[in-house]
Parts: C-alpha cells; structure tokens; sequence
C-alpha cells in the first residue's frame, strides 16, 4: 500500500482555521497556532455574552418601564409588585414595548394596579 502524504489535507486545515479569523490583528490571523486559540477564545466569548445580552435587555426593559411609572406616582419596584398582587401576567419586554408604542395602553394597565 501506498504511502499517502498529508500535505493538502493539512493545507486544507489551515487555510479553514485562517478564514474563521479573517479580519483579525497581528499572528492571530496569520498562524495557525495563534489563530486557533484566537478560535477558541471567541468562542467562549460569544458563549458567555449571549447569556449577557438578554440581562442587558432586561435592564433595558426596567430602565423604560421606570420612566414610564414615575409620572403616574409609583416607582419601578412598586409597580412591579402591584402588578404580581393583582395577577397581571406581562412580562418586563411587553411592558416596557407598551411604554414606548402604546402609552395610553400602558396608562390604563397602570390605572388598574393603583
């Protein structure tokens, strides 16, 4: 049997790890050691932060709903509470949309807490 050399199969390897850092500085983009830790590294990255960006839209949510509560004379924390007390299931996302597209909508939802 032949003796079959490696040579394209790895040239194939490396010019797949060096696409995925295509626009990357320095080594990172042109070694494929560097490149594929620089591989491994955003990977975890964008692991953890798309758990980070549905907190940040969260407090988005809060900081809408907030602003929008404070001129009927309750506060966030209050409001939040009064809604729970009084079994009315919205969520902070379709709350704070309310706020901002439908303020009278929201109006009555906070008339109906007080």
């Amino acid at each position: 049997m032949p003796r079959v050399k490696g040579g394209t199969t790895s040239n194939k390897r490396r010019k797949n790890i060096l696409a995925q850092v295509k626009g990357y500085r320095f080594g990172r983009s042109k070694k494929k050691r560097q490149a594929r830790e620089a591989i491994f590294h955003a990977g975890q990255y964008a692991f953890e932060h798309r758990h980070d960006r549905k907190a940040d839209f969260r407090r988005q949510w809060q900081i809408i709903i907030n602003a929008a509560v404070r001129p009927e004379g309750l506060s966030y924390s209050r409001f939040i509470d009064a809604l729970k007390k009084k079994n009315i299931a919205l969520d902070r996302k379709i709350l704070a949309n309310l706020a901002e597209e439908h303020p009278e909508t929201f109006k009555r939802i906070v008339e109906k807490v007080k």
